[in-house]
């Protein structure tokens, strides 16, 4: 959990709170979202299970709409 809080004050410390929200509620991020296990991820990270995590990320960054938000944060990290 800490690991997320420190990702969360480093996006706040750059300015990218507000462009990460648009990127998950765009089209994309609206169709990946369809496809989480919520379940699943809660449970993957309450126990700490990396792998699960690690998978379950793997999957959604297969599809179409995950490589292009995927490739959408990676330029918006850049900037």
């Amino acid at each position: 959990m800490q690991n997320f809080e420190q990702l969360g004050r480093e996006l706040e410390r750059r300015g990218k709170t507000e462009q990460i929200k648009q990127l998950a509620e765009s089209e994309d991020g609206a169709k990946l979202a369809k496809l989480i296990d919520a379940n699943a991820v809660e449970q993957a990270a309450k126990s700490g299970d990396g792998e699960a995590l690690r998978s379950l990320l793997s999957s959604m960054l297969s599809t179409q709409e995950g490589k292009r938000l995927a490739e959408s944060v990676r330029r918006m990290m850049e900037n």
